[in-house]
């Protein structure tokens, strides 16, 4: 990715959009909104000065909606251009109408640019090759596996930032149980502390402790001072939230990272409500993260719950069978159908065993979710826009005898583009992709001389 933004032959034009296309293979005319970052990204440095003071906070959409980051921020660690972009609707300074300004008051490269506009960008090619990834499937829809209503019960993806050291968890197998209840405790900690200085300036204006005058007050004894209805009611909120806030923390000391995990395959995919067609990286997927969850802490255990397995890569059979006798993975045969919750908000996993053809269930402390790839939300636009045809499952259609090349000459696809498909082979059909471009163009210009 490094050596890609700093080819002299590489324009990367991030954070944009293709807004118009035309024209024909060798001599395509393109039109790129080049969105505002309200950031100078040839001053910025990346050092984050202005994300460490700024004030507003939301959802982290890299996380999942797991952590939380700043109105100014840079969307992951290693992005290309590395430099930061204003979310200008969570901005304080621009979307909120107030005055803020802090990001460019400690930006000492003065990077920061709030008057910048989104930019047109007209570019001339011979050939476009699409790269659009893909969106993951939303597991809300079955309601039998209680996504979203069961909090132990994580997406891969969302397991996948757990694990990660740069994850809103750093690495640690934290439950969301675990990290609703620590949000819930900082909130009440945040409104005891609030009440307590309240109470405590009272305290010293009246000259007496709390105890005291809540004695008082209730015997009718303190007086008529407007202070005293609000202490009182202030004296009482400070109790409650303590009060409240003692099972928590108990709960808190108590808890313990995830070390029961069950992996359920096939979310969304070879199901004819939703996806028919196989998602193809899953299986491995799994194994890979109950592998990885191992190396984090060697009490872990995992269990598999797949139709089949299907590691039909170059040496995907090794890696799950060693899995299976370093990891502590158990592959279990078998189709879940349900999953419940107990007090504890441990997630319980029924299903029908089809190797002793019995209905079972086991408790575990997380289960994850290995869901569907599906197209990007943003296909069936941009297939409009470009002229293209979409397949059956809506992913762009391509050529079988030359998968690359769409329904339209001169544009190519590659990876989850085109179809689920893991890492390595998307590498490899990027490549192929490039090669495809590079011969068109080389035949378009062979033929303008030619011309000429």
């Amino acid at each position: 990715m490094l050596d890609a933004g700093r080819h002299s032959n590489i324009n990367l034009l991030a954070y944009s959009e293709v807004e118009e296309v035309e024209g024909e293979v060798g001599s395509f005319k393109v039109k790129v909104r080049k969105k505002a970052r309200y950031v100078n990204e040839d001053l910025c440095t990346g050092c984050g000065a202005c994300v460490e003071k700024c004030p507003s906070t939301v959802e982290d959409e890299f996380n999942i909606g797991l952590g939380e980051r700043k109105a100014i921020y840079k969307y992951f660690p290693q992005g290309i251009p590395s430099t930061h972009c204003i979310d200008a609707e969570n901005c304080r300074q621009l979307g909120q109408g107030k005055k803020c300004g802090i990001c460019a008051k400690v930006c000492q490269a003065g990077a920061v640019d709030y008057e910048q506009q989104d930019q047109l960008v007209d570019l001339e090619v011979g050939a476009i090759v699409l790269a659009t990834g893909y969106d993951v499937f939303d597991p809300s829809v079955i309601p039998e596996y209680g996504y979203g209503r069961i909090d132990n019960v994580v997406t891969a993806m969302e397991f996948e930032r757990l694990l990660s050291a740069s994850g809103p968890t750093h690495g640690h197998l934290d439950r969301p149980s675990e990290l609703a209840l620590r949000a819930e405790i900082a909130v009440l900690d945040k409104d005891l502390k609030k009440a307590t200085r309240q109470i405590e300036k009272l305290e010293e204006k009246h000259g007496k402790k709390t105890s005291k005058f809540l004695k008082e007050f209730k015997a009718g004894k303190a007086g008529e001072d407007g202070d005293f209805e609000r202490w009182a009611t202030l004296a009482e909120k400070a109790a409650d939230t303590e009060k409240n806030l003692a099972p928590l923390k108990k709960r808190e000391a108590a808890a313990q990272t995830a070390r029961k995990l069950a992996f359920i395959q096939c979310v969304g995919s070879r199901d004819f409500r939703f996806n028919r067609f196989c998602s193809s990286y899953c299986c491995m997927h799994s194994v890979k993260e109950a592998m990885i969850a191992h190396e984090h802490d060697n009490e872990t255990t995992s269990s598999i719950f797949c139709m089949d397995l299907r590691a039909v890569g170059r040496g995907f059979e090794e890696y799950k069978l060693r899995g299976g006798k370093t990891a502590n993975i158990l592959y279990v045969r078998g189709r879940v159908a349900e999953i419940t919750e107990d007090k504890a908000h441990n997630p319980i996993v029924w299903y029908e065993s089809t190797t002793s053809r019995r209905v079972e269930h086991e408790t575990f402390d997380m289960v994850v979710l290995a869901t569907a790839c599906v197209p990007s939300a943003a296909t069936p636009k941009l297939a409009e826009l470009l002229g293209l045809e979409l397949e059956e499952n809506g992913f762009f259609k391509t050529d079988p005898l030359a998968p690359l090349d769409t329904t339209r000459a001169g544009i190519f696809v590659c990876g989850c583009a085109q179809g689920p498909m893991d890492i390595p082979e998307s590498v490899a059909q990027a490549s192929s992709a490039a090669a495809r471009a590079a011969e068109v163009v080389s035949m378009a210009g062979e033929v303008a001389v030619g011309g000429s």
